[in-house]
């Protein structure tokens, strides 16, 4: 791909900045020209417009989740002969084709470090709509960056139905999260350890806050408000910041865990790094076995708190939807999971009633 097909790219004009753009770009962006770069090198327009479009996007949740889809386009497109700015309509029909049966990569056990075997299951309909939607978004891009305008290819491909209303992750009751958090205090190693898994989940719980939200926050962004404590957060989904109240309870587990730290992220490793997603999955699924309860990541806590909050006898549905950071009402009514509560199952009251009516038959 030359610069007269995609004039006026981002990779054509580097030269001509006393600074280097690319110094400004945010993480997911660097990190994917750094690999587009070594796979088509710097003299390719692909890294520098990959990364800018990359950049263009409005949070870092939305940066993430495009450049892994992406990830997985370029490769297609490779593994095809075509490279990934010249994808024709045809070819891109074939990528859904290609997305409901190939094996995803998976780790091989017991092989070297980082040594990855395509044996794991197809993407998943969420990973299918995901890399269609990045794929999508990147022709759009172009067209937006070029002189002549480029043609989206996927803009006929069909993409997988997602029920907004379905979500497969499990639900943990109110009883349940005190038995995690009770098993996060008081049974989970070293006392730091503890305390700081004890915050977190507070935190995450108690101010219904996403998790890649949560992890960027630092200390310097707690503060009061008219009597209040809080803590001041990026929005990860259309940007702004918001105040969101922390609950004494929390507060004082979070005090307990920082033990008077000032500075830094608010949720640390030990070496003063900042803690990833990954981390917590692997706290969830360490703390979810010793506890009995069913393994999940930390993207359920939110849903968990909607669920809850809105099964109170006082509950107010749009203070819940604020509470929630929603702009619309119909995301807070997904969240919650009230309507697929299994106990209230007409299926239990008819059994009960087949079982009594056996039971009577065979006396």
């Amino acid at each position: 791909m030359t610069t007269a097909e995609v004039s006026r790219s981002p990779r054509a004009t580097l030269s001509t900045f006393r600074r280097d753009p690319r110094d400004l770009w945010p993480e997911h962006a660097r990190r994917l020209y750094d690999h587009l770069v070594g796979l088509y090198g710097e003299d390719d327009v692909l890294p520098a417009l990959a990364a800018s479009w990359i950049a263009h996007q409005r949070s870092a949740n939305t940066q993430r989740s495009y450049a892994r889809g992406f990830k997985v386009f370029e490769e297609f497109a490779r593994e095809h002969g075509a490279h990934p700015g010249a994808v024709k309509f045809v070819l891109a029909d074939t990528f859904r084709l290609y997305l409901e049966t190939t094996p995803t990569w998976v780790r091989v056990k017991g092989g070297r470090r980082g040594e990855m075997v395509r044996a794991g299951k197809p993407y998943s309909e969420a990973s299918r709509a995901n890399a269609l939607s990045a794929a999508s978004s990147f022709f759009t891009y172009l067209d937006k960056v070029s002189d002549d305008g480029v043609k989206n290819p996927f803009d006929a491909v069909q993409r997988p139905y997602i029920d907004p209303d379905y979500s497969p992750t499990p639900g943990y009751t109110e009883q349940e999260w005190t038995t995690l958090l009770v098993t996060a205090r008081d049974h989970h190693r070293a006392a730091t350890y503890r305390k700081r898994a004890y915050a977190l989940l507070l935190v995450l719980y108690t101010c219904c806050l996403r998790i890649d939200s949560l992890l960027n926050a630092r200390v310097e962004d707690l503060g009061h408000d008219k009597g209040h404590r809080v803590l001041h957060l990026e929005k990860m989904k259309g940007g702004g910041r918001k105040k969101k109240p922390i609950p004494p309870v929390t507060w004082d587990a979070l005090q307990d865990y920082l033990d008077g730290r000032t500075t830094g992220w608010l949720f640390c490793t030990a070496s003063g790094g900042q803690l990833d997603e990954p981390a917590v999955w692997r706290l969830l699924q360490s703390l979810a076995k010793r506890a009995g309860l069913p393994l999940r990541g930390p993207h359920g806590a939110k849903g968990d708190a909607v669920t809850h909050a809105l099964t109170k006898p006082d509950a107010r549905p749009d203070k819940v939807q604020r509470w929630a950071d929603h702009k619309d009402s119909r995301t807070t009514q997904r969240y919650n999971k009230r309507k697929e509560l299994l106990e209230d199952s007409p299926g239990y009251v008819l059994a009960a009633d087949v079982a009594g009516a056996l039971a009577h038959g065979s006396s």
